[in-house]
């Protein structure tokens, strides 16, 4: 797909990275010769345009050539979409590393930490383990349908995440058979800079089955009518004891009260799960009774 965007667009020193690390060559020294590469590499349409792969890949402002082709993260309250209450929101652009990484870091920040087993001072744990979500978005990334002007989708509710990617299945591909491995290439030549390090790539077919066997709980639906596929992670419910310490560790002022009203359970369950957590010593008392902490 050719775009109107000339070589001057290229971030040369991306280019030159990825030359040297990949191929061990040096960047050329004219735009004649610059160009001839980029077509030969598939990057350059004939007419001397940046294609769409050369754009995502190596452009150095992609989101003001094609401001589309970009991740949109929303994390909700609940597990509803909300039109104007959210907890986090952003947009993610640039190239594709750029975007892949951003949208990594969204859903990381907004998973729940389990401790697992250790103690109450280490970092916890993901509740899902990353890889899921890597081997996700790149396949969003990948294999979205670039001739419909839509970003990718990333919510996060409290019972699941959801990658929405414009474009449904390519040909007489079908949620059964990417489940067991099989595939089809849409996009080749971004699959195939993305095996050459750019992006975490495990091997062509095989990135919905390893998050399979990582979290099994993923659904997919593809719907070719709306002409979108749907990849919807499921959380596992977090016990009211973990909500009540999570709230507790952020605001450790609040009441039992306030903490009953935002987790819309009662008073009386709140200080029995309180009780316990000081009794596991995982909650301390510091002052009195009124003004403490």
């Amino acid at each position: 797909m050719p775009t109107r965007a000339g070589v001057d667009k290229l971030d040369r020193l991306r280019f030159r990275d990825f030359l040297r690390g990949t191929y061990n060559q040096p960047y050329p020294d004219s735009p004649e010769e610059l160009l001839t590469l980029l077509q030969n590499m598939n990057l350059a349409a004939d007419n001397g345009m940046l294609n769409l792969a050369g754009v995502l890949l190596f452009a150095e402002k992609p989101e003001w050539i094609k401001p589309q082709f970009i991740i949109k993260a929303i994390r909700y309250p609940g597990n509803a979409i909300h039109v104007s209450e959210y907890l986090d929101t952003e947009d993610f652009s640039g190239t594709f590393p750029e975007i892949f990484e951003g949208a990594m870091a969204f859903i990381m920040r907004n998973l729940r930490k389990i401790q697992a087993g250790k103690g109450v001072n280490a970092p916890g744990v993901p509740e899902i383990p990353p890889v899921v979500f890597e081997e996700l978005l790149v396949n969003a990334l990948v294999h979205r349908d670039y001739l419909v002007s839509a970003p990718i989708r990333l919510f996060i509710f409290d019972n699941r995440i959801e990658i929405i990617s414009p474009g449904h299945l390519p040909n007489n591909l079908t949620v059964e058979k990417i489940r067991t491995g099989n595939s089809n290439i849409r996009n080749p030549i971004l699959a195939s800079y993305v095996a050459k390090g750019l992006l975490p790539y495990r091997g062509l077919g095989s990135g919905i089955k390893r998050a399979l066997e990582d979290w099994p709980e993923i659904d997919f639906a593809d719907d070719r009518d709306g002409c979108l596929f749907t990849a919807t992670v499921h959380r596992k419910e977090e016990k009211s004891s973990e909500k009540i310490f999570a709230l507790l560790k952020a605001e450790p002022d609040l009441s039992a009260r306030v903490v009953a009203e935002r987790l819309e359970i009662t008073q009386r369950a709140v200080e029995k799960q309180i009780a316990n957590l000081r009794r596991d010593g995982r909650l301390r008392r510091i002052g009195p009774p009124r003004g403490g902490r």
